[in-house]
């Protein structure tokens, strides 16, 4: 049986490539903005992996175990997308500094065979230091942050913010691997 990453990110396919060697990339054409926030962001990020994985598993020829991935960050129960545009990515930025938040991500896996999908969130929190104003435009300037949840990618310049961190790592990158491990073992597939 195939294993489909359902996914645009580069950081999933880098992610799922440390375990496993056996799997493609199918980008979802799910329309995101068609599931609206209300509040339960667990609900929320589930929903969306969800609608990427079903996507991509209606439009399979091939019997695949397909995995759909989406990341938030939140802030005091507010959702920080991807930034519109630098302002947008600079007050971001400065309203995470000094602050605990929390980074959301959903999986599901479908079985395209069986028609069996199991959905998880995990959630993982992470405290910036304080960041100052040229410290945040100077990271603006490496165009990191624009194509990311939150405004930053712990995995590259952003990690000198990051202070604490409790939870997955690989959660904030952007595929918790030990929620997925777990979750295909119950699919019946062992990563190792």
């Amino acid at each position: 049986m195939d294993l489909v990453l359902a996914s645009a990110s580069p950081r999933r396919k880098e992610i799922l490539g440390k375990v496993t060697e056996n799997f493609t990339v199918v980008v979802s054409t799910f329309e995101e903005d068609t599931v609206k926030y209300k509040g339960d962001i667990q609900w929320y990020v589930k929903e969306l992996s969800k609608g990427k994985a079903e996507t991509v598993s209606a439009n399979l020829k091939n019997e695949a175990l397909v995995i759909g991935c989406d990341t938030v960050v939140s802030l005091q129960g507010n959702i920080l997308g991807k930034p519109k545009d630098e302002q947008d990515a600079f007050f971001m930025l400065k309203s995470l500094s000094g602050k605990w938040h929390e980074v959301y991500s959903g999986i599901t896996i479908i079985n395209t065979k069986t028609n069996k999908f199991l959905s998880e969130c995990v959630c993982t929190k992470v405290k910036f230091s304080h960041i100052s104003d040229d410290d945040i435009k100077k990271y603006i300037e490496t165009k990191e942050p624009m194509d990311k949840a939150g405004a930053y990618g712990i995995q590259g310049f952003a990690g000198i913010f990051v202070e604490k961190i409790e939870g997955c790592y690989y959660n904030v990158v952007g595929l918790p691997l030990n929620k997925l491990n777990f979750m295909m073992r119950d699919m019946g597939v062992n990563l190792l």
